[in-house]
């Protein structure tokens, strides 16, 4: 016979840091001092908000991030349990900080939104019309559910300038096969996303890399580029730029789209990160429509599995171009995906998602604030990733290899740059670790290596 446990009543000590996650951490001392045993039902939420006095949402999030460390499970109609103990090699797990990664918001459990979403999407009526090939830019459904998602960042858009891809990859391979020819040149930020480079590559094309500073983009720099030589694309992140978050202000999109118009470029926009961020500048391309190419991919804001990406693009016949594109590079985007986008668009799932993620996001960046606050690091309160400038005695190759040892990996600039002087810096992204615990745990040991010489960890060779 079962011994009879006592109902759970956390004592919560004044602690500094986010209440809900005091709520995990009793939950975890007090399953290992025994006052709480595997198997043991726990209060429900709201008893526990009116035990505590404290709100519904706190505690909520509490129990979200105990599920995540493992120390509970909760089964709709039956309750939430106390877990057996993990072992403690789990905690020792690696980190990998090289990618960038939504993070898992504190309250929402993404998996069962995903299961809940796929089911939803199975049991409709046209469910077989998933199972076959479709417009190879989305259809009429899927566009208007893209224009709606896109209203935060450029308004009204028409349907008929909107396509879909699958993915922010495919689309920039179906914009460069289009517009451009082996040995072109493409201009991009001296920094830019790996997956331009590796396109660019593919197919035969030449990026210049132009420098920055902390607003993004130099235009005197741009504007030299362009003077050296002929090219039609400009490739650019100008919100939360991959990987050094640098936002553009207004006055510098004006001043880009300027020298653009004058060197007759199409601008490439690349605005991944921009839903994040609450207070943004306009896109290019709500300043610029008739030379820029929009792209607002899913995969890198809210999970890389939806990969749907929504191009706004100049006019009616770059559609139809990019669309011949599109079905000759990809065929279309993934049915079953898409239909799982529109769906979380439409019914609100994918905004509210966005809002946690956001939330999520501010609240690791300040963990870096607590962790790393004497480091040269650029970053942003709604960015997913860091950008982090390494002291002289600290290598880039030394580093990276150094924390590999430590079990974490980060992202060095060479993964990044368009010039042959890479920069003394790694990119670190936060929404990898599964949750701000072990998250406080990687960036505990990269304040670690920063605080001594590298020497000290020097390979002996032999």
């Amino acid at each position: 016979m079962r011994k009879k446990t006592r109902p759970w009543q956390p004592e919560l000590k004044r602690q500094a840091g986010p209440l809900y996650l005091a709520i995990a951490d009793r939950l975890a001392a007090d399953l290992q001092s025994g006052r709480i045993v595997p198997g043991q039902q726990l209060p429900t939420q709201r008893a526990l908000a009116s035990q505590l006095g404290i709100d519904f949402t706190t505690v909520s999030r509490g129990y979200a991030e105990a599920r995540r460390r493992g120390l509970i499970d909760a089964t709709i109609g039956r309750g939430t349990f106390v877990r057996a103990p993990l072992r403690e090699t789990a905690d020792r797990s690696p980190v990998d900080m090289s990618m960038n990664l939504p993070p898992q918001p504190a309250d929402i459990d993404l998996a069962d939104l995903v299961r809940d979403g796929v089911t939803t999407v199975t049991a409709r009526p046209d469910f077989l019309s998933l199972m076959t090939y479709r417009d190879s830019a989305g259809t009429l459904e899927d566009r208007a559910a893209g224009a709606r998602w896109l209203q935060g960042r450029l308004a009204d858009v028409p349907l008929s300038r909107l396509l879909i891809a699958g993915g922010t990859q495919a689309a920039i391979t179906a914009i460069l096969t289009s517009y451009a020819k082996a040995g072109d040149r493409i201009l991009t930020e001296d920094l830019t996303y790996p997956g331009l480079r590796a396109a660019a590559e593919h197919l035969g094309l030449w990026l210049e890399g132009i420098a920055m500073d902390d607003e993004g983009m130099l235009p005197a720099a741009l504007e030299a580029a362009c003077a050296a030589g002929r090219a039609k694309l400009l490739y650019c992140v100008p919100t939360l730029h991959n990987p050094t978050t640098a936002t553009m202000s207004e006055q510098r999109r004006h001043e880009i789209i300027a020298i653009a118009r004058r060197h007759n470029l199409t601008i490439i926009e690349d605005d991944a990160y921009g839903p994040l961020v609450r207070k943004a500048p306009p896109a290019i391309a709500a300043l610029a429509p008739d030379i820029t190419i929009y792209l607002g991919g899913l995969a890198k804001v809210l999970n890389p599995a939806l990969r749907v990406t929504y191009m706004v693009v100049p006019d009616t016949r770059m559609a139809d171009r990019l669309t011949s594109a599109l079905r000759a590079t990809s065929l279309m985007p993934p049915p079953l995906m898409l239909a799982l986008a529109t769906h979380w668009i439409v019914e609100g799932i994918a905004g509210r998602l966005l809002g946690a993620l956001r939330q999520e996001a501010i609240a690791r960046q300040r963990l870096v604030s607590a962790r790393l606050p004497r480091t040269d690091i650029r970053t942003a309160p709604e960015a997913y990733h860091i950008w982090l400038k390494l002291p002289p005695a600290w290598p880039r190759a030394t580093f990276v290899a150094h924390l590999q040892r430590q079990g974490v990996a980060v992202a060095p600039s060479d993964a990044f740059a368009v010039t042959d002087t890479p920069p003394e810096a790694v990119r670190l992204c936060l929404g990898a670790a599964p949750d701000q615990t072990k998250l406080d745990q990687a960036l505990s040991a990269v304040g670690d290596a920063l605080a001594q010489r590298c020497e000290v960890f020097a390979t002996t060779i032999v």
